[in-house]
């Protein structure tokens, strides 16, 4: 897929509280688009987002519009299916005797899995969650397949008629998932429920175990497809009613969606495909710091993330990416590949409560959103958010937000956050304004303690990455504390998210169930991979990509012989295999599960077993080139416009600080703590002994005076 040189490539990523936007084409400068967005027509939000950014350039949207090649997209609309249970009424149709599958979970551990620690220090008081279909909603019908995928059981399609049929006119369900035993061996029963569903209500979303996630663990599968089935046609009403506006609005190209794993799908793939969308959103802001990192010669990466609702963080190792072990959304676990994010609801828009008897600040994880959003917004908040916290530390300009189209009101900020924080803590506002921003700065820093540290990795040895509308403001007080090397605030970086989404690739994933025992000769594992190779070059040939624009990448799970879990281990060998190759996949795989399992966990006398062939299969996208500008005089005075009263950590109190304009800085000026630095998008605070200097791409770079 080749970008025109006079086209342009805009890319949308729907936030909790904020909608991004990013504008590329080929020898031009990044625009960037910023608005409130709107639930729940998120579409609605998208358009603003990028009318924002038009109005930068100096055109119209539909302008801008009609001059777009490609429109790249990310939402939470799945993610918000979920956690707020508003997804289609759903049925399950299993194999008969299997129909508690999704509501044993996975025994105990389902009755605190997903739960925050606070909430399972007492696991006898817990309770797994409310399941996203009803029990009643589920029905056995007579079949099976067994290990091997021969049916030892015909499905009636009689009986497939009238479960189908109560379902959907007794129950009322809107949407089917069909999880049988063995399916992803053998998936003609389950096809012959879709054949039939098909016929007796078109409407209805059918949703196959066998094709959303054909891998063995029958509540990982049952539960996938469930997910994707209640998810389904929300996703496609969404996608399809965002087409229909941009298609309004002249955009006359295709539509790829971000997925959870790092990649983009067609938005009609991705309408059958909707828990590909899940954490889409910081999985594309994952990809940006990736991007990022090898542009800068950073390959050990800590990205962190504070939008509205959220704070998030992921580690790039050696220019990797890391994968979710078990991923999982709210209560649910699933099988599809997804990039690790970890995150607590501590965002700029995180209500600030007391603790009944403690009186102890607790920062989320309810949030106000964008609607009604804090209270210096003025649409009608009430209870004080971390963003009205920010704006009483003298972080943010009430008269600057969203790049001077939006006024925020200091002063009922102010009365909110006294009256039910203050007051009842006997403080004055500035004294509890300044505990409350040292508690998210110490949440947000033990989160990111936990994924390091508390996996033997050294924070001293990675950068700092920084993005999100609210991360620049606390990121001097945690980085510090963390002592990384240095910390960079991207010029996108309340947009990361969509500079992510430009930077992804088309990827497709592929799977084959197979038990294959080590030794196995190397051409029986190639054959295993043919039939998917073929199928991803036809997918990506389709998307006119050539093969000479494509890249395969492979994987196998392996697993020591009577084990239930797998090591999924990539081919980092040339392919197709030979027995060599096969033999060094091995001792990957050995390598890996050492450093899961611990040191001396390994034993190959037991025996080793390939259970599972991945293929991953890029379609590589072509992007405008990134020139850095070059640098000038350190000098940056011309872009100080003043100066106010700021939180100092390092005086404990308010300090005068020089103000800086993002905009009037130059490639090489150097800023030195305190200060701030106000952009249209974002808010950076330096604080004592933190020096940033802007580099050619804009970018801010924070070094530490030590």
């Amino acid at each position: 897929m080749t970008l025109s040189a006079s086209k342009f490539l805009v890319a949308t990523d729907v936030g909790g509280t904020c909608t991004d936007t990013i504008v590329f084409a080929g020898g031009e400068d990044i625009y960037l688009g910023k608005a409130l967005s709107t639930p729940p027509r998120f579409a609605d939000g998208v358009m603003d987002s990028i009318a924002s950014a038009a109005r930068s350039m100096g055109i119209s949207r539909d302008d801008l519009l009609g001059q777009t090649s490609l429109f790249i997209h990310g939402s939470t609309v799945v993610d918000n299916t979920v956690l707020t249970r508003d997804g289609a009424r759903t049925g399950l149709i299993t194999t008969a005797g299997f129909e508690d599958t999704v509501l044993v979970t996975r025994g105990a551990y389902g009755r605190w899995g997903g739960l925050t620690e606070d909430r399972i220090k007492h696991p006898v008081k817990t309770e797994r969650g409310a399941p996203l279909v009803d029990p009643d909603c589920i029905a056995g019908i007579k079949e099976r397949v067994d290990y091997k995928g021969d049916i030892l059981q015909e499905i009636d399609d009689a009986e497939i008629e009238r479960v189908v049929r109560f379902l959907v006119d007794q129950k009322g369900v809107k949407a089917l998932a069909v999880s049988f035993l063995w399916s992803f061996y053998n998936s003609v029963n389950e096809k012959k429920v879709k054949e039939i569903v098909r016929r007796l209500d078109p409407d209805i979303y059918c949703t196959l175990s066998s094709e959303i996630a054909p891998v063995p663990g029958e509540y990982e599968r049952t539960s996938t497809t469930v997910i994707n089935a209640y998810c389904g046609s929300i996703a496609r009403s969404y996608l399809q009613s965002l087409q229909e506006l941009l298609g309004k609005s002249g955009y006359r190209g295709p539509t790829m969606v971000m997925q959870g794993y790092g990649g983009l799908l067609p938005a009609e793939e991705a309408m059958e495909r909707s828990i590909g969308m899940l954490e889409c959103g910081p999985a594309a802001g994952v990809i940006g710091s990736q991007v990022l990192g090898k542009l800068l010669d950073q390959p050990n990466i800590i990205a962190t993330d504070m939008g509205g609702t959220t704070f998030k963080v992921s580690v790039i190792q050696n220019g990797a990416i890391e994968y979710a072990r078990e991923p999982m959304v709210d209560r649910f676990h699933y099988t599809q590949p997804k990039i690790e994010v970890v995150s607590i609801g501590s965002g700029g828009g995180s209500i600030i409560s007391l603790e009944a008897g403690t009186k102890a600040p607790r920062i989320g994880p309810r949030s106000a959103g964008s609607v009604p959003g804090p209270v210096c917004y003025g649409r009608g908040g009430t209870e004080p958010t971390l963003t009205d916290v920010f704006m009483l530390i003298g972080y943010m300009d009430p008269n600057i937000f969203l790049g001077d189209t939006m006024k925020l009101d200091r002063d009922g900020a102010y009365a909110a956050f006294e009256a039910k924080i203050a007051k009842p803590l006997g403080l004055s506002v500035e004294e509890a304004a300044f505990g409350v921003y040292r508690v998210a700065t110490a949440q947000v820093g033990d989160l990111i303690h936990e994924i390091t540290v508390e996996r033997g990795l050294d924070p001293r040895d990675f950068v700092l990455h920084v993005f999100g509308g609210s991360c620049g403001m606390v990121a001097g007080m945690f980085g510090a504390e963390l002592n990384v090397k240095r910390m960079v605030v991207p010029y996108t970086a309340s947009v990361n998210c969509a500079f992510g989404l430009v930077s992804a690739d088309i990827v497709h994933e592929y799977s084959t169930t197979a038990l294959l025992p080590v030794p196995t000769p190397a051409s029986d594992v190639n054959r295993v991979f043919e039939p998917m190779i073929a199928r991803a070059l036809r997918d990506l040939n389709k998307e006119g990509f050539e093969t000479s624009r494509t890249r395969l990448e492979w994987s196998i799970d392996l697993r020591y012989s009577r084990q239930v879990h797998e090591v999924t281990t990539s081919v980092k060998v040339k392919t197709p295999l030979d027995d060599a190759g096969l033999t060094k996949v091995v001792s990957d795989f050995e390598a890996l599960y050492e450093r899961k399992y611990g040191k001396g966990s390994a034993f190959r006398e037991a025996g080793v077993e390939m259970t599972m062939f991945r293929l991953t299969a890029r379609g590589l996208m072509e992007r405008p080139r990134m020139e850095a500008a070059a640098l000038q005089k350190p000098d940056s005075s011309a872009a100080r416009v003043g100066q106010r009263p700021i939180f100092v950590e390092a005086k404990g109190a308010m300090v005068p600080s020089d103000i800086y304009d993002f905009e009037k800085l130059a490639p090489g000026n150097l800023v030195k703590g305190p200060a701030v630095i106000h952009t249209p998008i974002t808010t950076i605070v330096l604080q004592t002994n933190q020096m940033g200097t802007m580099d050619g791409y804009r970018n801010i770079i924070i070094d530490f005076v030590r």
